[in-house]
Order: structure tokens, then C-alpha cells, then sequence
């Protein structure tokens, strides 16, 4: 199965993939995770993301559809894969087309207010960089770190003004994507509000969606 993964920041994408990669033995593919090893591998395609990501700027569409479409030329990619984080935009989703078939985008939604409490409530290790929730995936002691002992602190993109902001522009910029895939008929919308002691709940959707394919 070809999978795309869809849905604003905070509402889950990386845990649902998680699970789902693992049911179906299929690779979880981050965009920003292939950034990133493009980057340090030093391949000629890294050296140019490296560039504008230095600089702040957005990498180009015809950089980010290359990379991903090397990634899911890969082996392990042969019996399917779940992709987040692309498509970002429509000129993306139309090369996706021509170089691999999309199964089903599986679009995580969720209210404002969820979300801002899931992204709000985020503490993160200043030393070795795990992450908490000071309601679902609380530390021992409150502000300290239960593996190396460090402070946790609070991103400076996780307050409250910059998450509202963050959820403008996801859904100024990806609206377009979702409603040219729902037109191709690819798109399937779960309802991911529930918390995380109910994400039973969430992952039954994505099965039913899944199972209908088969």
C-alpha cells in the first residue's frame, strides 16, 4: 500500500505512522528526514537543500519532488510505504502522479483547540532532546528530564500565538493539495481528536480506510 500522510502540525502524524508502519511492515518516510540525511551525506541534492535551509528559504518544489522520488525507488519501498510531509503543494502531488500511484491519503484532522493543547503542552529535554507532555507523557518530577536529568523547556514555536499562526498558514498553503487530492478521490479524512489512551480509536479509522483497498 501507498500511503501519504496528511494533517496540521500537533495532531499526531508521526505516532499514527508509527503504528501503521509497523502493522503492515512498510517504511515510515519523513520528508524532513530525508533533508536531513541528504544533507549529511553530502550528495549533490543535500549540498542544494543545504543552501536553502542555511538561508531560511522554502527548498524548491523540483528538489523536494527528486528526492522523494529517488527514496521511493528504493527496495524497501516495493511492497508500499507511508509518506509525511509531502505532498506540500499541488505542483508536488501532480509529479507524485506520474511517478507513483497514491493509494490513499490518509488526512488527520482535528479541532483548533486539540491541537493547541497537544503542541502546548510539549516539554523538551534541553540536554538530550526527549520529549514530553505535561499532561499525557508527563516526567517524574515536573521540569526535569527522567533519562539525563536536564531542564525542560518549551519551544519557542510551541506557544500559544505561534501555534495559531502555524495552523493559518498550514491551511492557507496545504488546502489546495487536500482539495486536488479529495477530487482524484484519494483522500480519506480521520478524525483524530481523541487522546492519546484512546488512539485505538484513530487507528481503527486508518484500518478501515486501508481494508477498503483491499
Amino acid at each position: 500500500m501507498n500511503i501519504v500522510i496528511l494533517g496540521p502540525p500537533g495532531v499526531g502524524k508521526g505516532t499514527y505512522a508509527g503504528f501503521l508502519s509497523d502493522k503492515y511492515n512498510i517504511p515510515k518516510i519523513g520528508v524532513g528526514d530525508l533533508f536531513r540525511r541528504a544533507i549529511k551525506d553530502e550528495t549533490e541534492l543535500g549540498k542544494k537543500i543545504k543552501g536553502y535551509v542555511s538561508s531560511g528559504d522554502l527548498v524548491p518544489d523540483e528538489i523536494v519532488i527528486e528526492l522523494v522520488k529517488n527514496r521511493l525507488q528504493e527496495d524497501d519501498c516495493k511492497g508500499g510505504f507511508l509518506l509525511d510531509g509531502y505532498p506540500r503543494t499541488v505542483a508536488q502531488a501532480e509529479a507524485m502522479g506520474k511517478f507513483k500511484k497514491i493509494d490513499v491519503a490518509l488526512n488527520f484532522v482535528a479541532p483548533d483547540e486539540v491541537i493547541m493543547s497537544r503542541i502546548g503542552g510539549r516539554r523538551t529535554c534541553s540536554k538530550c532532546g526527549a520529549i514530553y507532555h505535561i499532561k499525557n507523557v508527563p516526567p517524574k518530577v515536573e521540569g526535569v528530564c527522567d533519562r539525563c536529568g536536564g531542564s525542560l523547556i518549551q519551544r519557542s514555536d510551541e506557544k500559544p500565538q505561534v501555534i495559531k499562526n502555524r495552523l493559518v498558514v498550514y491551511r492557507e498553503k496545504t488546502k489546495p493539495v487536500v482539495d486536488y487530492i479529495r477530487k482524484k478521490g484519494s483522500l480519506a479524512d480521520v478524525d483524530a481528536h481523541y487522546d492519546i489512551e484512546e488512539i485505538d480509536k484513530i487507528i481503527s479509522q486508518c484500518e478501515k480506510h486501508l481494508e477498503a483497498l483491499s
